[in-house]
């Protein structure tokens, strides 16, 4: 713990926003920003796997076409690359990478690397400076975060008859074999999700639901073994006033990756599948004050449920507490620190230590 105190000190001199993208071309009905995100960033803690420099630079264009009076087109691309390794050795990907079509209000069609429908109510919580995102939802895991393949229909105001209502519907195509690891790989599957905004009170509800075939690769681990993965949750938040709450409820069914080492039968033994459920609860409150500080307190728990001989485990659980300053609405500095309330001794030897993630963000 002598690391999260001297941060915490390092930390008390920084005190992740998003700022309006560059309009780079704007002529003949065709459109054209250019947003991108330097986080110069630094992780302390006792878990040698995580601390150090995080520092990683993002891009990306958002585009769009007016085809006719009716006709939108648009498209989006985003990447990113680190910033903490040597010359010779760095990692880049593309976050998102997806084109379509906008037809008034009738809604909008669009396919490619994009967020999965589950994401429309877990980013209701999603908002932590630097954590969170990481209960039930991950990248490349079925519809839960980014992902492959995912062709989204969305209507909002419920083709101009409702104001406030939102809708969605996503089909996903299969990802196997393209050497990607079992945990990141899924089935054909389909998902929705509904919101509705309570007028100018601020206040919205949201629920969204997935399910999905699971591969061989999948099926064939000893936890996990369901033919079909499948979730659902529910949000509620409300931003009005410069204040900000969120929570969700969610659930998923042999869709979460597990890990880890477990003492099964008196022997140790490697965890590596799904749980065949897992019950997550995430909240969070932040207040803007006008002289641009944004102090934010949360909380993160999932728990896992019938796994194979280990029953019940705790797979995240922790409180955030963060604050972000806002210089300007392109410059902010943070610090986000996470205070892991896993047991030391849980049976899946999930690590237990604290993180503080402090540094400044420069965004366009």
């Amino acid at each position: 713990m002598k690391k999260i105190t001297l941060a915490l000190l390092v930390a008390s001199t920084f005190l992740t926003t998003t700022a309006h993208a560059a309009e780079i071309y704007n002529k003949n009905a065709n459109k054209l920003d250019l947003y991108g995100r330097v986080k110069a960033m630094r992780y302390i803690s006792d878990n040698q796997s995580v601390d150090g420099d995080q520092t990683y630079i993002r891009l990306g264009f958002k585009g769009e076409t007016q085809i006719n009076d009716l006709l939108t087109g648009y498209g989006q691309w985003e990447y990113q690359m680190t910033g903490n390794r040597s010359e010779n050795d760095g990692s880049a990907r593309s976050r998102m990478a997806f084109a379509g079509l906008k037809v008034g209000d009738y809604g909008s069609f669009d396919y490619g690397r994009n967020y999965g429908v589950l994401y429309d109510v877990e980013a209701w919580t999603d908002v932590f400076p630097e954590f969170g995102g990481d209960g039930w939802t991950r990248t490349d895991n079925f519809m839960t975060g980014r992902t492959n393949g995912v062709a989204t229909y969305r209507n909002r105001d419920f083709f101009g008859l409702v104001d406030g209502l939102n809708v969605a519907v996503q089909y996903q195509g299969k990802n196997e074999n393209d050497g990607r690891a079992v945990s990141r790989q899924n089935g054909d599957g389909a998902g929705a999700a509904v919101s509705y905004d309570f007028g100018d009170t601020g206040i919205s509800v949201g629920a969204t639901y997935a399910a999905a075939g699971r591969t061989a690769g999948q099926k064939a681990q000893s936890w996990g073994r369901g033919d079909k993965a499948e979730a659902w949750a529910t949000g509620l938040k409300y931003s009005a006033n410069s204040l900000y709450l969120g929570a969700v409820y969610a659930e998923t069914r042999n869709m979460t990756p597990i890990s880890g080492t477990a003492t099964i039968d008196g022997v140790n033994t490697s965890v590596n599948g799904f749980a065949n459920k897992m019950q997550t609860f995430e909240a969070v409150a932040q207040y803007q004050f006008n002289n641009g500080l944004r102090p934010s307190l949360g909380y993160v728990q999932s728990k896992g449920k019938k796994i194979e001989g280990v029953g019940s485990a705790d797979l995240v659980k922790y409180v955030d507490v963060a604050a972000t300053y806002y210089f300007n609405k392109n410059m902010s500095a943070f610090v986000d620190y996470k205070i892991n309330l896993i047991n030391s001794k849980n049976p899946l030897g999930v690590n237990a230590d604290n993180v503080v993630a402090t540094g400044l963000t420069y965004q366009f």
